[in-house]
């Protein structure tokens, strides 16, 4: 089959991508592994989860969210925007169509890419001009190597396998990960009636979605280390000093990390005080496990029934992308540095790589279609 574009990937990326494709008229198609679009959202997104950032920071292209919803758009909400938003644009990715390898034809100047359809139970081979990877850093869990953990006598899963915590009422559990989802979970397992701890494995910046909101909007206007020393300060102010109860501070700031590492600060759900109150106890990294037993590296030992593994995910595009190596780096992530990330050699494009959530979704998509449309309609005369 020949296609012009072929996207690979029907999270918020591919939509907007093909949304701003379809607004210049330009044919494409998305190609989804799942049985849905969204299927982060939809699937591997805990009940609780709500966007981190108000939601003008939010929006995909030409679209903005109705007026009705709240600043921070709870999962449900934004799971009906995106079917708004592909309703509106016409979007029908094909779904089922696990990607089995891509690669490109020199001779002929085009992406071979062959898919196995997991509903229809072929193989498909599709030809195209443009190739967009928009599977996106988030592409599959990662739960890292703990020593004992392959004998744990209790249950462990990622956090993408987590919903609530109906089923942990009066267990003692362990978050693995300090980040968004680690604080989240921790809380809401709380909230359910588990005996709750966390692993801080590393120092983190822990603010409040106000001053979050706060910063994004001075960022438009000084320096990234004044709002900085804006965000930190306000943060010590509100939380005091985390360290005392085992949650370290970067030396750097919030959103210097964020533009440097894409890591993302904490933003605090209610999950500080309680961690204040002793209800949520914090503890270094796990040195090992035995049986129901983990040791932590403070020496400190405990016995839980559940770890849940906060620990983040991990892009798959080199497990299927046999080419294009100028655009991703061995860790499939773009090569180039942000802003110049988006871009490779010969027709390839990747969208939902920049570590800037759906606003650098957002910019991606648009520039994508706008370098697409200059190529493919120039050609075409």
């Amino acid at each position: 089959m020949e296609e012009v574009v072929v996207i690979i990937g029907a999270g918020p990326a591919g939509l907007a991508s093909s949304a701003c494709l379809n607004r210049l008229d330009i044919p494409n198609i998305i190609l989804e592994r799942e049985d849905c679009y969204a299927s982060l959202w939809r699937k591997k997104a805990y009940d609780r989860v709500k966007l981190h950032l108000a939601k003008q920071f939010c929006e995909l292209p030409y679209m903005p969210y109705p007026p009705k919803l709240p600043m921070f758009v709870p999962k449900n909400d934004f799971i009906s925007y995106l079917d708004n938003y592909a309703s509106h644009f016409g979007i029908n990715p094909r779904f089922h169509c696990y990607v089995e390898s891509v690669y490109y034809i020199k001779n002929a100047s085009r992406w071979c890419i062959v898919v196995r359809n997991n509903k229809l139970n072929t193989i498909e081979v599709y030809i195209a001009k443009f190739l967009v990877v928009a599977t996106g850093e988030n592409s599959e869990g990662l739960i890292p190597k703990v020593p004992g953990l392959d004998g744990f006598e209790g249950m462990y899963m990622h956090s993408s396998q987590y919903a609530n915590g109906k089923d942990f009422i009066g267990k003692d559990v362990l978050v693995v990960g300090c980040g968004n989802s680690g604080m989240e979970i921790a809380y809401d397992l709380l909230y359910w009636g588990a005996h709750t701890s966390i692993v801080a494995r590393s120092p983190v910046h822990v603010i409040s979605k106000e001053i979050v909101f706060l910063g994004m909007c001075f960022l438009k206007y000084l320096p990234c280390r004044f709002v900085d020393f804006i965000a930190t300060t306000l943060s010590k102010i509100k939380f005091g000093d985390t360290s005392k109860y085992g949650i370290q501070r970067p030396t750097e700031g919030p959103f210097y990390i964020k533009s440097k590492t894409g890591r993302s600060p904490t933003i605090d759900v209610g999950a500080v005080q309680k961690i204040k109150t002793g209800e949520i106890q914090v503890f270094p990294s796990i040195a090992n496990i035995k049986g129901n037993e983990i040791t932590f590296e403070n020496g400190k030992s405990k016995q839980y029934d559940a770890i849940i593994f906060a620990t983040g995910y991990r892009s798959t595009v080199l497990d299927w992308l046999k080419d294009g190596k100028d655009l991703f780096n061995e860790n499939g992530m773009p090569e180039p540095r942000f802003p110049n990330h988006w871009k490779g050699g010969n027709g390839l494009y990747c969208a939902g790589f920049s570590r800037r959530g759906l606003m650098g979704i957002s910019l991606d998509a648009r520039k994508i279609a706008t370098d697409i449309g200059l190529t493919w309609k120039g050609a075409s005369k």
